[in-house]
């Protein structure tokens, strides 16, 4: 099911933009994938003795699946609740550099900031992903509308996935919900590569492959960040570069 051209009067109306949106979780792989590692996220809390409703309130609050492991795994260690939130706040932070790279996609000159909260708590990984597929193909002053269909598209997906996984997480092996729990980097691994186009974006993602390990050495708690960050700086180093001598 392909978007209608952007001079198509299906565009014309804010609702339609918003059930287009609700309508592309069924043109990417990623709606799969989140699916199983919902099961595997609500199984996980079944197991840490949460409640459904805790389970279902933290995916629409929190809405990040390594971050919601974090939450219920600290949680259910026994640490508190401020302990907690600094590490999903620290795990929340590899999404800022998304929010900022997604949202001037979807601004006009007369886009007020408020219109931009819901997207922006819509913004992760995978809205990440398929925004940057599916916006070019998006009138710009529907883009926001459309985003919010996308996203509480995924978002519906996920809370029956969570509701499914807690009611049969006692059918789970530990094994089987590790390996339903990495589908979801993987999968974000192939989908960047796949919308890999400029130079340094193939620098980044090659340069993060590569120094993640030497930053797991480390033992900061911070690999993913420091990886990163570095492998970002010097992409954007060789975009600079490249400019200039253009």
């Amino acid at each position: 099911m392909a978007l209608p051209p952007l001079d198509s009067p299906q565009w014309q109306s804010p609702w339609r933009a918003f059930a287009w949106g609700l309508r592309s979780i069924t043109q990417t792989i990623l709606t799969i994938v989140l699916f199983v590692t919902y099961l595997g996220i609500g199984a996980l809390a079944h197991d840490t003795h949460f409640s459904l409703l805790w389970a279902l309130a933290s995916t629409l609050f929190v809405w990040a699946g390594p971050a919601q492991i974090i939450l219920i795994t600290t949680l259910g260690s026994g640490a508190t609740i401020i302990q907690s939130a600094i590490a999903v706040t620290v795990s929340a932070i590899r999404l800022f550099p998304m929010v900022v790279s997604v949202l001037p996609l979807m601004r006009t000159p007369t886009t007020k900031r408020r219109e931009l909260v819901f997207a922006a708590h819509l913004t992760a990984v995978t809205l990440w992903v398929e925004c940057h597929r599916f916006l070019p193909l998006v009138p710009r002053e529907r883009r926001i509308a459309f985003v919010h269909g996308l996203g509480c598209g995924l978002v519906s997906v996920c809370l029956v996935a969570n509701t499914v996984g807690y009611f049969l997480a006692a059918n789970l092996t530990q094994t089987l919900g590790a390996a339903i729990l990495l589908l979801t980097p993987l999968s974000f691994l192939f989908s960047t590569a796949r919308n890999s186009r400029e130079v340094a974006d193939v620098v980044a993602l090659a340069l993060g492959i590569v120094l993640y390990p030497l930053a797991a050495k480390m033992n900061s708690g911070l690999d993913i960040l420091v990886s990163g960050v570095a492998a970002g700086t010097i992409a954007y180093g060789v975009h600079w570069w490249r400019e200039v001598r253009a």
